[in-house]
């Protein structure tokens, strides 16, 4: 699984295994797959927020 920062898992979501459905469902709810401890966290300065990631979508960049 790629992620954008570097870390450590500390939780998986457990309920994915039984309900893999969960991700597309609401992963932002009972969808969320992992929980990780950041290792540095100016690697996050690097990231889109959602708003900027929408307008980068609707550009066709």
């Amino acid at each position: 699984l790629y992620s954008p920062v570097s870390g450590k898992v500390i939780k998986r979501n457990e309920s994915l295994i039984d309900n893999p459905e969960l991700v597309n469902e609401g992963p932002f709810e009972q969808g969320w797959m992992l929980k990780v401890e950041i290792k540095d966290a100016s690697e996050l300065d690097n990231l889109l927020s959602a708003d900027d990631y929408n307008s980068f979508l609707k550009s066709g960049a």
